[in-house]
């Protein structure tokens, strides 16, 4: 039987995606075809709307792809419509507390104060699957991903690695450097915040990812406990194939 992604989390393998900045299903089927353990849609950072969310799901869906949402907020509508348009699990912003990391887990699953239960929904097979089989696998296969990008965070990062239902802890380094009132990802402080987030997650069986401007960084972050990577984007490979081809031919 093939592991699912929250499995494979949960075992600590090495899992690399990347994020989607175009809300262009053809993008999603393209990235589906290179053998990537997941894609993100970043729908915080990017122009996802309800309709590009679930057009790009069903195209990562139809290629048997995993695929990520990351919410334009923790809220449980932005998180209710990923998991109903069939996401694999949420990447939740700005995760600052304990509160905050239980409300958000909460409303990523059925039960009293939950996700909302809709039949017709895409994850539950257009109204074709059994209430208790959905609510059974949808418990088994949502992922969780609760992003630690605020000092506050990293304060109170023991507390927020031990609520339970968070599948993995992602640092978003970028909002930390700006938090910190740096420009450089590689300030001793920003470094230490992400070292921190590593070694909670090691202390309390939390897995951990990240996202590095550098592949080459893998290797000493994995030493450190992190093994989900979300490298680069569709951007940013448009842009280096661009920048390379001209090169080439210029050279």
């Amino acid at each position: 039987m093939i592991a699912t992604l929250k499995e494979r989390l949960a075992a600590r393998e090495l899992i690399v995606g990347t994020f989607v900045k175009t809300p262009s299903p053809i993008v999603v089927e393209v990235l589906a075809l290179t053998g990537m353990d997941c894609l993100c849609l970043d729908a915080e950072h990017s122009p996802f709307d309800r309709a590009a969310i679930d057009l790009c799901i069903m195209a990562a869906r139809a290629k048997g792809q995993d695929v990520l949402v990351r919410v334009p907020s923790s809220t449980p509508e932005h998180i209710l419509n990923a998991l109903d348009c069939g996401a694999t699990g949420v990447v939740l912003p700005h995760i600052r507390s304990v509160e905050e990391a239980r409300a958000a887990v909460a409303a990523c699953h059925y039960g009293r104060g939950g996700r909302g239960y809709a039949g017709s929904s895409r994850a539950a097979g257009y109204t074709t699957t059994p209430m208790a089989m959905h609510k059974a696998a949808s418990a088994a296969r949502t992922v969780v991903i609760a992003q630690i990008e605020d000092p506050e965070a990293i304060d109170g990062i023991d507390e927020i690695a031990q609520v339970e239902g968070i599948d993995a802890l992602f640092v978003g380094r970028v909002d930390l450097t700006v938090a910190y009132g740096s420009e450089d990802q590689d300030d001793p402080r920003v470094v230490a915040a992400v070292e921190a987030v590593c070694a909670a997650g090691l202390r309390h069986d939390r897995p951990v990812g990240m996202f590095l401007a550098r592949v080459g960084d893998v290797p000493y972050w994995r030493d450190k406990g992190a093994s989900l990577f979300l490298l680069g984007s569709d951007h940013g490979f448009m842009l280096a194939g661009a920048a390379d081809l001209i090169a080439r031919a210029k050279s």
